[in-house]
């Protein structure tokens, strides 16, 4: 199964869909097998798993619980080297372009490459692109980067183009995790003008309504994860993936 065929079928059909990002900490494998059942049933395009910083020393024992109940793709979604694992579909290979940390441009993909190489994972590399968001972030903080501002538009339209000049397969617009403030739909706009690529957009999704917004600005999936935590996370997951299928790109 080419995972990265699957969402460029997505953009080449005009649908739109919904990212699940599950963070491994949060739970133990029964837990995250649950979460990964519900994003599938709520109709989500895929899951993604991983977070800023991992704690956690069974982290292959959670990727096959959830892999264990689901049909649609699970891909890592790794914030270091670390997070890697024989049960995943694909590794969206983020590199941190919008900062100057070598660490996270290369250096955690060097040390990866070895391992997704011998585990036959799908490589989907990634340009990866923290946006300022009103807040601190975990992987702004992890990383050691600044985000870029909000109102500088064109500074993240050049790092997008670059990246799709450089050979990268996927650009990821990113608040971050806990972010006050999504991604300014002006600038998915401007993003989605400037490249061919598939778009994702993330962090700061509260309501389908925001959701929705960036879709119809121009992202193929947005991702929502720490809005899930609540008490109805599957009825908000339902009417997130309805809003969100119901966009369809022009």
């Amino acid at each position: 199964m080419n995972i990265y065929q699957i969402f460029l079928d997505y953009k080449a059909r005009g649908e739109k869909g919904l990212f699940v990002l599950i963070d491994p900490d949060k739970g133990e494998p029964a837990a995250l097998r649950e979460k990964a059942l519900s994003a599938q049933k709520a109709g989500a395009a895929a899951v993604l798993a991983g977070g800023s910083h991992l704690n956690r020393d069974d982290f292959d024992a959670a990727m096959q619980a959830m892999k264990s109940v689901l049909s649609i793709p699970l891909v890592l979604f790794p914030g270091g080297a670390t997070q890697v694992s024989q049960y995943a579909d694909a590794i969206l290979f983020l590199s941190l372009i919008s900062g100057r940390n070598p660490q996270y441009l290369i250096g955690e993909h060097v040390t990866a490459a070895p391992k997704v190489k011998k585990l036959g994972i799908e490589v989907i590399s990634t340009a990866y692109m923290l946006i300022e968001s009103g807040i601190t972030t975990a992987v702004e903080f992890i990383s050691d980067t600044r985000p870029i501002p909000r109102s500088q538009v064109g500074i993240a339209t050049a790092h997008a183009m670059a990246a799709e000049m450089l050979g990268m397969k996927m650009v990821y617009l990113e608040a971050g995790s806990g972010a006050i403030n999504p991604v300014p739909v002006e600038m998915i706009s401007a993003v989605r003008k400037s490249i061919d690529l598939p778009l994702i957009v993330g962090g700061g999704f509260k309501t389908p309504e925001q959701a929705s917004s960036a879709v119809k600005a121009g992202a193929d999936f947005a991702v929502v994860g720490n809005a899930l935590e609540g008490t109805d996370n599957d009825t908000l997951l339902t009417e997130m993936v309805r809003g969100i299928k119901a966009v369809i790109a022009p």
